[in-house]
C-alpha cells in the first residue's frame, strides 16, 4: 500500500500543537541521526560520531557556506540542526520522509526557548552539545517538501517560541551517539 503524502493545511498543523507540547522537557530520546555526505544526499545512521571541529563526522557542515558569516565560511553556531520528532512526524507524515527536513538530529524533546534557551548544554550519548542563539528557520527546500503552510506554521510567532523548525547547536565535547540515546540537560 502506497502512502499518499500531501502538504497539510494550517488547520491540521495547528491541530497537532497539543501533541507537540507534550514533548518531554528533559530525557528526550534521539530517534534519528542523519548525515548529509553531499549536497542532496542523506544517510540515516544507527550510530554517529560528534566532533568539536567536524560536527557530525561525515556530514558536509564544514564545507557548506553560510550567509550568516562575513566570509561565507560555515557558521560555528550552526554545526548541528536539531528537530523535534513530533513536529517532523506531523509535517512529514511518514517516518521515511523525516530526513528530508535536512536536520541531523531528531529528538523527542521540548526545544522551546523556555525549556532550552541558548547556552543550554545537553548530554547525548558520549557527547555534549550546546544550544546556540542562531535561529533555525528553514528554506525553500522545506517549503517544496512540506508546503507553504508548514513553513508558516514553524515560523509563526508561536512556532519560533517553540522552535518548531528546530534549533542550532554546536559540539562542546565529542563522542559517539546512538539512536535510542537520551538527551539530558546539564
Amino acid at each position: 500500500m502506497t502512502t499518499v503524502i500531501r502538504h497539510l493545511p494550517m488547520t491540521e498543523l495547528e491541530a497537532g500543537l497539543e501533541e507537540i507540547r507534550q514533548s518531554p522537557r528533559d530525557g528526550g530520546e534521539l530517534k534519528l541521526i542523519v548525515r548529509r555526505p553531499e549536497l542532496g544526499a542523506r544517510e540515516e545512521l544507527d550510530t554517529g560520531e560528534l566532533d568539536v571541529v567536524e560536527g557530525l563526522v561525515g556530514d558536509t557542515w564544514r564545507t557548506r557556506s553560510s550567509r550568516r558569516t562575513a566570509d561565507g565560511s560555515p557558521h560555528p553556531d550552526m554545526q548541528l540542526n536539531v528537530m523535534n520528532t513530533r513536529v517532523v512526524a506531523l509535517v512529514a507524515q511518514d517516518p521515511s520522509r523525516w530526513a528530508l527536513a535536512g536536520d541531523q538530529l531528531f529528538i523527542d524533546m521540548d526545544l522551546s526557548d523556555a525549556n532550552l534557551p541558548a547556552g543550554t548544554r545537553l548530554a547525548l550519548g558520549g557527547a555534549v552539545i550546546e544550544v546556540t542563539a542562531e535561529p533555525h528557520t528553514g528554506c525553500a527546500k522545506f517549503v517544496s517538501r512540506f508546503g507553504v503552510d508548514a513553513m508558516q506554521f514553524v515560523n509563526s510567532p508561536l512556532g519560533r517560541e517553540l522552535h518548531l523548525r528546530g534549533i542550532n547547536a554546536k559540539v562542546i565535547s565529542g563522542g559517539r551517539i546512538r539512536v535510542g540515546d537520551i538527551a539530558r540537560k546539564l
